[in-house]
Formats: C-alpha cells, structure tokens, sequence
C-alpha cells in the first residue's frame, strides 16, 4: 500500500510542478494546491498505515499498542487541509482580482501601468 502511496505522492508531486512552471496565476495556483495535497499525503503516509487497529491507549497505559498508526499525523494534516483550504480561498480572489484589474492571467503580460504625471494631463 505504501508503494501505491508514494507513486501517488511522485505523481501529484511532477504534475504540481508542471502547472507551476505555466505562465498562468491561476495554473500556477491548481498547481499549489497539488503540491499541498501531495505534501499532505506524504505526512499521512509517514504515520504509517494500519488497517482495523485505531489508535488508542487503553486505561492505565501510557503508549498505544505496538503496531498501530500514529495518530499525530493524522492531526496534522486535518489542520493542514483547512490552512491550505483558506490559502486557496484567498488565492483565488487574489487571481481574480489580478485579471479585472490587468485583463489576463499570463505572467508576461502582466504589467501595471506607470502613474502618469500631471503636466501629461
């Protein structure tokens, strides 16, 4: 499972940075979104995966049984969906904002007119 797991990571990860390499914001920005959820799933992966053990203490314990997932990372990436969810939802405003005021989403053309002074009025 881990291996399927990492092909998955590899491939989010490669078309993360194919979309981020575009000279468009808004491919750039589905491209940090991937890069995220790869990152997520990295973290997810490394607390190892079992299957019909939850992870929890039992009374008068202090560790979990040997064997079964950690549940820190799991934690971590609850937290890390719902940054990245307010990331893109900022993002995204942002991007539209960019393309009403300069009229398009390619880098190269994006280039704020300069104040004009008053003697060209």
């Amino acid at each position: 499972m881990e291996t399927l797991l990492s092909l998955t990571i590899g491939l989010l990860v490669a078309a993360a940075v194919y979309l981020m390499l575009a000279r468009n914001v808004l491919k750039f920005l589905f491209g940090m979104i991937l890069l995220s959820n790869a990152a997520n799933l990295l973290i997810f992966t490394a607390g190892r995966l079992t299957f019909g053990e939850p992870p929890l203490i039992a009374a008068g314990e202090k560790l979990p049984p040997p064997g079964v997932a950690n549940a820190l990372p799991q934690a971590l990436v609850l937290t890390a969906i719902v940054i990245g969810f307010g990331l893109f939802a900022f993002a995204l405003v942002l991007v539209f904002r960019a393309y009403t005021t300069l009229g398009t989403l390619n880098t190269d053309d994006m280039r704020v007119a300069e104040p004009q002074e008053e003697a060209d009025r």
